[in-house]
């Protein structure tokens, strides 16, 4: 499938495969082909690569786009003001996206995307769980246990992972402080004034149990992640510190809050914190392929065949609960994505700034995984919003075996936001 393309890009191509399961006819996808095609023709995300499976089998893979249309950001504005990867930012103003430089580099289901915050949910909590199940350490234990050298708090682990320890959302430690022991000091020093209270969305509490999963284990993040987590879901190509060709990465910003100046952001972690602190934290820094995500998303759908952590394990994952709508949460996840459609009790899922998403619903046997470059070559914060919302729609509607109420719903949502741009 091609697109109409962007200013001095060719079309995109879209590569999609589908097949029916039993009680799951495919019939509805063609329709989430479209839409992923009409997208991708307006750089709003350049490149993606998604996966809907059950735990048995991929239903519907799409990958296309582009990894890298420029190497600047011509004719697209800079965001405006201070934004994080953590939390609320305002967006770039929506412009036209001009090729210059090189010629583009498509996205392929090979491509490594930047995984943003879902480095939260796919590295630091299933290694702070096992840990837990290893009797390693419990999730009760305050976090400052974990950390030589942090002051005092009372804030636990469960705390940090379900965000109601009181920590600030995110600071640019990467432009305040020298060096990532400086960093590391400043954000065990947030813990002085910490206090449990009501869900706030926290990097800063994801920083500390990366640091506390290393001092309890013994080894690096990047190093318990590859033995314990990657190796045994067969996630061959997902982790910290891409080794691969550029040209197999999607790049991310090229104006952007992330780094001291401006300049595109490609092989190497978008975040800039983590990328101050050498490319792997506890809160942003891996990189992963559509395939790999879909093997641990895919994974938790059959709790008591697990390769990682046990049914009572994961159990313990979603019965600890904080927050009410619309940010309701377990350990580690969102639950109740209710702009997304109408999808079951017990769901889960998260979002990666960079325009990553992940959904497991266990009630309907189904994994969503969406890996995109929305920020590539600036940040367009509500357009990836009503794009995601739009997906995940359309994938319920499939599976409902209603497709044509998912078209019209997407045009729907298309007609809306061109009215609210307009």
């Amino acid at each position: 499938m091609t697109g109409t393309g962007v200013t001095g890009v060719p079309p995109p191509r879209l590569a999609v495969t589908y097949q029916g399961l039993p009680g799951r006819p495919a019939d509805g996808y063609p329709i989430v082909s479209q839409l992923l095609i009409r997208q991708l023709a307006s750089a709003i995300p350049p490149g993606l690569a998604m996966e809907v499976r059950s735990y048995a089998a991929t239903e519907y893979s799409a990958a296309g786009g582009w990894a890298k249309l420029t190497d600047s950001a011509t004719a697209a504005a800079s965001p405006a003001g201070p934004a994080s990867p953590a939390g609320p930012a305002s967006a770039a103003t929506p412009a036209a996206v001009v090729a210059t430089g090189q010629p583009p580099v498509p996205v392929d289901s090979g491509t490594l995307f930047d995984l943003a915050s879902l480095t939260k949910v796919v590295a630091t909590l299933p290694l702070a769980l096992l840990l837990h199940q290893r009797g390693q350490w419990s999730i009760d234990d305050p976090v400052a246990r974990w950390l030589p050298g942090a002051p005092p708090s009372p804030v636990t682990i469960s705390d940090c992972l379900l965000h109601i320890a009181g920590l600030v959302p995110f600071r640019q430690y990467y432009l305040t402080c020298d060096g990532p022991a400086e960093i590391k000091r400043a954000v065990m020093g947030e813990l002085t004034s910490a206090a449990v209270g009501p869900v706030s969305y926290s990097d800063v509490g994801f920083m500390l149990l990366g640091w506390a999963i290393e001092n309890c284990a013994g080894e690096t993040l990047a190093a318990l992640f590859a033995r314990e987590v990657a190796g045994p879901l067969g996630m061959t190509s997902t982790g910290y510190l891409p080794q691969a060709l550029r040209e197999h990465i999607a790049a991310t910003e090229a104006v952007g809050d992330q780094r001291t100046s401006d300049g595109l952001v490609w092989g190497e972690v978008h975040d800039g914190n983590a990328f101050a602190l050498g490319g792997t934290s506890g809160h942003a820094g891996l990189f992963g392929t559509v395939t790999d995500l879909g093997r641990f998303a895919s994974a938790l759908l059959r709790p008591e065949h697990h390769p990682v952590l046990s049914a009572e394990t994961i159990a313990l994952m979603t019965s600890r609960h904080a927050g009410a709508d619309p940010d309701a949460r377990v350990l580690g996840w969102r639950v109740r994505p209710g702009q997304w459609g109408s999808w079951p009790a017990g769901t889960i899922w998260h979002t990666g700034f960079t325009g990553t998403s992940m959904l497991i619903a266990p009630a309907l046997d189904t994994a969503v995984v969406l890996l995109t470059n929305a920020v590539h070559p600036v940040r367009r914060l509500a357009e990836t919003g009503e794009f995601r919302t739009k997906v995940h729609q359309a994938v319920r509607a499939v599976l409902d075996g209603s497709p044509g109420r998912a078209d019209a719903g997407m045009r729907t949502a298309e007609a809306s936001s061109a009215r609210s741009r307009s």
